[in-house]
């Protein structure tokens, strides 16, 4: 048996998110029949970091699947799936790794970030990649406010209802926001995070870009451990995984 890993890019626009669904487009999915396809028929269980919502996007997902196939030279395993593949996703690189290896469980850190066209107008052809705020907003303010997330806090206040993680403490690594042009991008690294903790976070920092939430009221905020004091949670299709480390 072989332990293929791979990495992957998507555009997320039309996708009901990673996870397979019956009767529904998802990229588990959609993967998982190119591989089949390239391997003879054979049923394969594709493993991934983690679940992207619909809408969201990836530069980076990090999945493995097992195979029995010994015919294909790993060297060629991306470039046969691709062929199988829509054009909005593509493997980028694929390896043989250890048998131990597991997509989800072996994570130490993911990265994430959350692109905002803050120009007048917005744009046509970036639409369903970025989120349009209008409003002029305040970098500096949001550049010090983010600051306040790194390190293990218990984000409570920062997680959608339903979510089924037992514990909401996490660590965040390092978190910025860069402004390029029109655009600002928020980066968050992280051990992990909860469901949307990151667009509850981009929408926190909009506020705060805003003018609605004080920089300096973050840490009170995530103290609170209360939803209600935290921003809204932003759409998915400004939000990019963009690297996983094991």
């Amino acid at each position: 048996m072989r332990n293929i890993k791979l990495i992957i890019e998507y555009d997320g626009k039309n996708f009901n998110g990673w996870q397979k669904q019956p009767d529904k487009l998802n990229i588990q999915g959609e993967i998982e029949r190119a591989i089949c396809e390239v391997t003879g028929d054979e049923k394969v269980n594709l493993i991934a970091s983690g679940r992207t919502d619909a809408g969201v996007h990836s530069l980076g997902q990090t999945a493995n699947f097992i195979t029995n196939n010994d015919k294909i030279p790993i060297e060629k395993f991306a470039l046969a799936i691709n062929s199988k593949l829509k054009k909005s996703i593509v493997i980028k690189s694929a390896e043989e790794v250890d048998e131990r290896f597991h997509s989800r469980y072996s994570v130490k850190s993911k990265t994430y970030k959350y692109v905002i066209n803050n120009s007048e107008t917005g744009t046509a052809i970036y639409r369903a990649l970025e989120y349009h705020v209008p409003q002029k907003l305040n970098v500096e303010e949001m550049k010090k406010a983010i600051k306040h997330f790194i390190g293990e806090h218990d984000f409570k206040g920062f997680k959608a209802s339903g979510t089924s993680s037992k514990s909401s403490v996490r660590t965040i690594y390092d978190a910025d926001v860069t402004k390029d042009g029109e655009r600002i991008v928020i980066s968050l690294t992280g051990s992990g995070f909860l469901y949307n903790m990151v667009r509850i976070i981009a929408g926190t920092l909009v506020d705060v870009g805003l003018g609605k939430i004080e920089e300096k009221s973050i840490p009170e905020i995530i103290e609170s451990k209360d939803r209600k004091r935290a921003g809204k949670t932003l759409p998915p299709h400004g939000l990019y995984l963009v690297k996983v480390e094991y």
